[in-house]
């Protein structure tokens, strides 16, 4: 019989890389925007129409999660697209999201990445490990609570700054729901924040953009899923950033789920990070 053991000792990072490789594999085989297209008449549990491209790419993690359990680790797993998947021991919660940017993975468009993270407790502060697959730029990042940030197996450089022209805008802000009508609703803020925005249309690749400090800050200007928060607000932590779920009264206390609670937003430095959590949205 199958001793238990920790899941929290599992070897997260191999299981990850080979998720990535299943996950490849499916994006290969549906190459175009047609075949990317097809729904399955359902909706996963964040609310979002799923995508057959959505449920084979799951169905490739869940292989790999229910490997590790056959190896005798426990944990709880919380999915975009299938919710809560019992693997006998809800202190260990693994949260998925296995293709963060379906739209754009639908439409060919390069940032969709693959987010994984592990925790031992039920908010973002209890995250300890975390993992960012971003299959545009084929960028590995990953993040483990207390050790630091990695991008592609070189540390991230936790003292890395922010940059500022003369007037004290952002050079380069990072934007996630990226509505029209929520762009309008806090244009004149960001005019007075920022140079330039970019919206990558995934928030896991975009926390990393301000991991390894290439976005100066990002925020998202509605409410962000826990499971797309999850991995990215780690690595940017791990890597000297500063993260804060706005809607809470403890910044890190955002719940690790596939509802959409508050707001995200990361900086380089806490002057930045105030001023991000005050655009109006």
């Amino acid at each position: 019989m199958t001793s238990t053991r920790s899941a929290l000792d599992a070897d997260w990072l191999g299981a990850c890389r080979r998720a990535v490789t299943g996950l490849e594999r499916v994006l290969a085989e549906a190459s175009s925007t047609e075949q990317r297209a097809v729904e399955t008449g359902e909706r996963g549990s964040g609310g979002d129409r799923t995508l057959v491209i959505d449920r084979s790419a799951e169905s490739v993690v869940v292989d790999e999660l229910r490997a590790l359990s056959e190896q005798g680790f426990r944990f709880v797993a919380i999915s975009e697209e299938r919710g809560e998947l019992d693997f006998g021991d809800p202190a260990v919660k693994v949260i998925v999201d296995p293709i963060d940017g379906s739209l754009n993975a639908k439409r060919g468009i390069p940032h969709h990445a693959l987010s994984i993270a592990v925790a031992d407790g039920d908010t973002m502060a209890d995250v300890a490990f975390a993992y960012v697959y971003d299959f545009g730029p084929a960028e590995e990042w990953w993040a483990i609570r207390g050790e630091g940030a990695w991008l592609d197996g070189a540390p991230l450089d936790p003292g890395a700054g922010e940059r500022r022209g003369d007037d004290g805008r952002l050079e380069v802000l990072g934007i996630e729901s990226a509505d029209p009508r929520w762009v309008a609703r806090s244009i004149e803020s960001l005019v007075d924040r920022a140079y330039r925005l970019r919206a990558l249309g995934t928030i896991a690749a975009s926390l990393c953009q301000v991991a390894a400090a290439r976005f100066d800050g990002m925020l998202s200007l509605r409410r962000a899923r826990g499971v797309d928060s999850a991995a990215g607000q780690l690595i940017v932590r791990e890597a000297g950033g500063l993260v804060s779920f706005p809607s809470f009264d403890d910044r890190l206390g955002a719940p690790l789920d596939a509802e959409p609670t508050s707001r995200v937003v990361a900086a380089r430095t806490p002057q930045t990070l105030r001023e991000l959590e005050a655009v109006p949205t």
